[in-house]
C-alpha cells in the first residue's frame, strides 16, 4: 500500500510514517519542511503546504491512501489568530480531499479532535467540526479520529501545562480542575496505521447520536474502519492541577496550586487578544493565549465512550503520564 502522511515530519507524523514504513508500506511524508522530520530513511519526502493547493495537488498520485495530520495547536493563539484555524482546517482539509478526489485516493484518514462541532465554543473546535463535514461528503472510504490530548517525545502538552502552571506557587484558572484523558503517542499510532491498513478488530457496534442517526457509515468486511468516527483517550482522567503536579514532580518540584476564579482568567487571558502573538512570544513568562483558550479551559477534553476497544485495545493497558514521565503518582503533591 502506497500511503501519503500529510503533516508527516510533525509530533504524530514522525511515529506514524516510522510505523507504516516498519509494516512495510509505501510512505511519503508532505510537509513544509520535509527535511526537518526525522524519519526512516525509506519514507520519501516531499514538500507542500495544505493551504496551497498547487503545492500538495502532485503528492496525491499512485497513493492509496491518505493521512491528514495537519493541525495548528488548540493551547496556543496561533500567527493570524482565529481566522488561521479556519485556513488550516478547514480550507486545507479541502485541499486534501479535493486532490485525493483528483487521483483516485481509495482512503482517507483525518486527525480530528474531542467535541468538533461547526457551532462549537473555540475557532478550533469549530474549525475541526468544519473539516469533518468536509471529509463525510468525500469519495474515499473516510475514518476520522477524535483523540484527546496526545503526549509524548516531541509533543506539546506536557511542556505547555509546565507553562500555564509554574512550579512552587501554582495560579490555574478555576483551580485546574479542566479534566483530559492524555493518551500516549505511541499507544495512538497502531490504531492510525491499522485504519489505515483495513485490520479488523472485535469490537463494539456504531453508537448512534442522540438524534438516532448513524454516528458511524457501516462498514463492510474489506474496509472495517470506512466511515468510523474514533473518539479515543488515555487510561485515565486527569486535571490541569494532577497534570502539572505529575510534570513539575519529574523534576522534584513541588506545586500548591492557587485558584484563580473563572471570571477573572476571563478578563486576564481575553485581555491578551490585543496583543500581537509577536509580542507575546517576546515577554517571558507571558503565555501565547486569549479569550478562546479560556473558553477552552471551560471544557473537559475526555471520551464519553473510548474507542480503543474497536482496535483490540483495553484502554487500562495504555500508557499513563506518571508511566512516561517515571513518576510515582502516590509520592507526588504539593
Amino acid at each position: 500500500m502506497r500511503v501519503l502522511v500529510v503533516g508527516g515530519t510533525g509530533f504524530i507524523g514522525e511515529v506514524l510514517c516510522a510505523e507504516l514504513d516498519e509494516r512495510g508500506f509505501e510512505v511519503t511524508a508532505l510537509s513544509r519542511t520535509p527535511e526537518s522530520g526525522d524519519l526512516p530513511a525509506g519514507v520519501e519526502r516531499v514538500a507542500g503546504d495544505v493551504t496551497d493547493y498547487d503545492s500538495i495537488e502532485a503528492a496525491f498520485e499512485d497513493k492509496d491512501a491518505a493521512v491528514n495530520l495537519v493541525a495548528l495547536s488548540p493551547l496556543f493563539r496561533p500567527a493570524g489568530d482565529d481566522e488561521a484555524h479556519f485556513t488550516v482546517h478547514r480550507d486545507g482539509t479541502e485541499n486534501v480531499v479535493r486532490a485525493a478526489e483528483t487521483h483516485g485516493v481509495s482512503r482517507l484518514l483525518q486527525m480530528s479532535a474531542l467535541g468538533a462541532d461547526p457551532e462549537g465554543d473555540t475557532a478550533y473546535i469549530r474549525s475541526k467540526g468544519l473539516a469533518e463535514a468536509i471529509v463525510r461528503e468525500s469519495a474515499p472510504e473516510w475514518t476520522i479520529f477524535r483523540p484527546s490530548v496526545v503526549f509524548g517525545d516531541g509533543g506539546e502538552f506536557i511542556p505547555y501545562t509546565k507553562r500555564l502552571a509554574p512550579p512552587y506557587l501554582t495560579p490555574l484558572p478555576g483551580g485546574g480542575t479542566t479534566r483530559f484523558q492524555p493518551v500516549w503517542v505511541g499507544d495512538l499510532v497502531p490504531m492510525l496505521a491499522d485504519a489505515v491498513a483495513g485490520v479488523a478488530h472485535d469490537g463494539p457496534e456504531p453508537q448512534l447520536d442522540d438524534d438516532l442517526t448513524p454516528a458511524v457509515r457501516p462498514a463492510d468486511d474489506d474496509t472495517p474502519h470506512a466511515g468510523a468516527t474514533y473518539e479515543v483517550g488515555g487510561p485515565e482522567v486527569l486535571t490541569l492541577a494532577e497534570v502539572a503536579r505529575l510534570a513539575h514532580g519529574a523534576d522534584g518540584k513541588p506545586v500548591d496550586v492557587v485558584s484563580v476564579p473563572m471570571p477573572l482568567a476571563k478578563v486576564g487571558l481575553s485581555s491578551l487578544d490585543a496583543v500581537p502573538v509577536g509580542v507575546l512570544d517576546a515577554l517571558p513568562g507571558v503565555p501565547r493565549m486569549g479569550s478562546d483558550q479560556y473558553r477552552s479551559l471551560r471544557l473537559d477534553n475526555t471520551t464519553a465512550d473510548n474507542d480503543v476497544d474497536a482496535f483490540g485495545v483495553d484502554s487500562t493497558e495504555l500508557r499513563t503520564v506518571a508511566d512516561y514521565l517515571g513518576v510515582d503518582p502516590e509520592t507526588v503533591g504539593s
